[in-house]
């Protein structure tokens, strides 16, 4: 998908936070630092990427979002990721919508060593955030922390429909 407009973006990431808060508001501050193996990412620390990607990523467009550094350690508490989450990705929507128009999203910026249209940066975070989400989803389950529906119920949300879950 291209991004067109503003509007476009506000829809989209604003259904991104939505996604993305209710996954964090499962984690505990135990599940933080649950190693599941040497080549994975704990879920505090995939958590806290998410975070720390949105201010990173977007300062190569030369807006200034609020929130953590890159080089700030994950915090030990769940709480405290969500709200830095929060202040960044509102911060984000308030930064494009009072700073960027629609034909802003055609400029050209270098992002990580690449040349990217602004709205070609906003999409990949968009992507980056549920590719992490994604993961963070199967850690979860792994973790034995229930898992929210995100895009259709989950098999633990097939009781509240009264209906039986999928068979595994």
């Amino acid at each position: 998908m291209i991004l067109h407009s503003i509007s476009d973006f506000e829809h989209l990431w604003s259904a991104q936070i939505e996604s993305t808060q209710k996954v964090f508001k499962h984690l505990t501050d135990k599940s933080l630092t649950q190693e599941f193996s040497p080549n994975l990412r704990t879920l505090g620390r995939l958590a806290w990427h998410i975070t720390i990607s949105i201010p990173e990523t977007m300062e190569r467009t030369g807006l200034k979002v609020a929130g953590p550094s890159p080089d700030e350690p994950v915090p030990a508490s769940a709480k405290a990721i969500f709200i830095a989450y929060n202040q960044a990705a509102i911060g984000l929507l308030d930064e494009v919508k009072s700073k960027w128009d629609d034909a802003t999203l055609e400029m050209v910026d270098d992002v990580f060593g690449q040349k990217w249209k602004r709205g070609k940066s906003l999409m990949a975070l968009i992507h980056h955030e549920i590719h992490h989400r994604g993961e963070m989803i199967v850690l979860m389950r792994l973790a034995g922390l229930p898992v929210p529906g995100l895009y259709g119920p989950t098999r633990e949300e097939w009781t509240k429909y009264g209906k039986e879950p999928p068979r595994v």
